[in-house]
């Protein structure tokens, strides 16, 4: 019998996306649900956000660490973002607003989240990770040096990597890993302002692979481009047109 992961990343403080997404998942009733962490920042509705996603775990999801939620929760960017010499203003602006909104508590929570989780289904692991194994910092992009994407995702034994980071949905095979990332469900930069999600299918039979398909919900992102760039923070205007285009616009 077929078992089946509902996989979402990205959400970005953008709770209309969020919600549209688990309004699509619940019409196919997966098994569980696995979120790949970056919960807060840019969006404009971090603390429901955060709320509703610890409801979601209540329920039995598993959820991990992002990059960008070090960044909200202590301010570490040097740990959030090491690949930038200097982290912009707008990328601390936006930080410390989304801090601000946040209680003690849900501070607390997104420093608490691992920063991967690991599924067993019969004789298959999946990895939950925000980036790659490993790293919350370091993606599988399409684009990547083959050589440093082989190096990357074999630093886990699983079957399947389940990821993020990207921010571009992405389903590919490499060798006998799948790896499964569904896109940003709230801040996405492949070009369809939608509430991206995956569904990864494990144990059809003894002989099937597992599967994943991409969905692509709709929600109201001019909306929620409104509501960023009211805010008036440094990069809101940029924010703004990205979630509204879904492309990344800086």
């Amino acid at each position: 019998m077929a078992y089946q992961l509902a996989i979402l990343a990205d959400i970005h403080g953008n709770l209309a996306a969020l919600e549209a997404a688990l309004e699509d998942i619940k019409r196919h009733k997966p098994d569980r649900l696995l979120v790949g962490g970056d919960l807060v920042l840019n969006g404009p509705r971090p603390s429901e956000t955060v709320q509703l996603v610890r409801q979601l775990e209540v329920e039995g999801a598993l959820v991990v660490q992002g990059n960008t939620d070090i960044a909200v929760a202590d301010f570490d960017y040097a740990a959030a973002f090491p690949w930038m010499e200097e982290v912009p203003q707008g990328h601390r602006a936006a930080a410390e607003w989304a801090n601000e909104q946040l209680s003690d508590e849900e501070l607390d929570y997104l420093r608490r989240l691992p920063a991967e989780r690991r599924l067993w289904q019969a004789d298959e692991m999946v990895l939950l990770c925000h980036a790659s194994p490993g790293s919350q910092t370091n993606g599988l992009p399409a684009d990547l040096d083959p050589a440093v994407t082989v190096e990357r995702v074999t630093r886990t034994d699983a079957r399947v990597v389940a990821c993020g980071h990207t921010h571009v949905a992405d389903v590919r095979e490499l060798g006998r890993k799948l790896i499964v990332n569904p896109g940003s469900c709230g801040y996405a930069f492949d070009g369809e302002p939608s509430a991206c999600w995956a569904l990864l299918t494990l144990a059809q039979g003894e002989d099937e692979e597992p599967t994943a398909q991409l969905f692509r919900p709709t929600y109201d992102a001019q909306a929620v481009a409104e509501e960023v760039s009211g805010r008036g923070l440094t990069g809101d205007v940029y924010r703004a047109a990205t979630i509204r285009t879904g492309r990344l616009v800086r």
